[in-house]
């Protein structure tokens, strides 16, 4: 029995409180742990070595030293227009594709939510499917189709007395994106649709009620109250595509006249790496494409956010 004036103990029920805490939050724990193992380390480690230097002793037949050398690597990466040559390409790939893949994710969105729930539930998985199919089986699918000796869709222009030649190069950048659009549009639409559905009807009925048309309440008033969800889907875009590594690799076992060594920056900094042995050279230019990625990603958000929300 507490004394007057005076609150009973309340020691069991923040005891209680700081237990249930503790709970919820290891279950976050596998992922801290996997993010700490297979992220930051790498990245400690990156910038560890990206400050060292394999030098030769002599005449190239003595053994080689690792030299601390500073940021010398990343004054030749920042440098370098091997590396930068590949950014502007892949920068200008980002600047084409994106946006027509966000329209195309949207687009399929709203139309989603405009179909009955029933026939959206129809259409909805199918569409995700491309997204669950590991990126390596779908980029050999594509180099399948598009392969001028098997492939069914070189016959198929050939018809309407086109020679589509996929694996040119006025076309590789084409052959990639439709690829990836292929296995990210239902993705996205997914996102945006998610966020479609948590809108409360009754905006669109008051909406509709005042005489705005479809067209109207999708352009003023869906897109806008998805307006974050569109923000998230494009970030996540801009790193996947400033970062593209497997499917022009796969492409370049097809035409290595076309995909080059350097065409895109990780194909860069993997021959520079693994093909030239120059690990800690190779080291700089991820931190260097972690740091323009990072800035890239930054940049959008913050000039995207500068709009008022609804």
């Amino acid at each position: 029995m507490s004394v007057a004036g005076q609150q009973p103990p309340r020691a069991p029920h923040l005891r209680w409180k700081r237990v249930m805490a503790l709970k919820g939050a290891s279950l976050t724990l596998p992922f801290f742990l996997g993010f700490a193992l297979f992220t930051v380390t790498p990245m400690v480690m990156a910038l560890k070595e990206s400050l060292y230097r394999q030098q030769s002793a002599g005449l190239g037949f003595g053994e080689a030293t690792v030299e601390f050398v500073g940021l010398d690597n990343f004054v030749q990466g920042f440098a370098d227009g091997r590396f930068w040559g590949a950014m502007g390409r892949v920068a200008l790939f980002a600047v084409i594709s994106i946006p027509l893949i966000q329209l195309a994710s949207v687009g399929l969105a709203l139309l989603l939510d405009a179909a009955s729930q029933r026939l959206a539930d129809r259409f909805r998985l199918p569409l995700l499917v491309p997204y669950m199919i590991p990126g390596i089986v779908a980029t050999l699918i594509w180099i399948y189709l598009y392969s001028p000796a098997v492939g069914p869709l070189t016959p198929f222009f050939k018809l309407f007395g086109l020679d589509a030649d996929f694996y040119s190069g006025s076309m590789i950048w084409i052959s990639i994106g439709n690829l990836i659009a292929w296995s990210s549009i239902g993705f996205n639409m997914l996102i945006v649709y998610s966020a479609l559905r948590a809108v409360p009807p009754e905006i669109y009925d008051s909406a509709r009620i005042d005489g705005a048309s479809e067209w109207r309440v999708a352009w003023s008033i869906k897109v806008p109250l998805v307006r974050r969800s569109l923000v998230l889907t494009t970030v996540l875009s801009i790193i996947g595509t400033l970062q593209i590594f497997s499917d022009p690799v796969l492409f370049r076992s097809m035409t290595p006249q076309t995909v080059t060594r350097d065409f895109t920056p990780i194909m860069a900094i993997y021959d520079w790496a693994f093909n030239q042995g120059e690990f800690n050279y190779a080291a700089a230019q991820s931190v260097i494409l972690a740091l323009v990625v990072g800035t890239a990603s930054a940049l959008f958000y913050r000039l995207t956010n500068k709009a008022p929300t609804s």
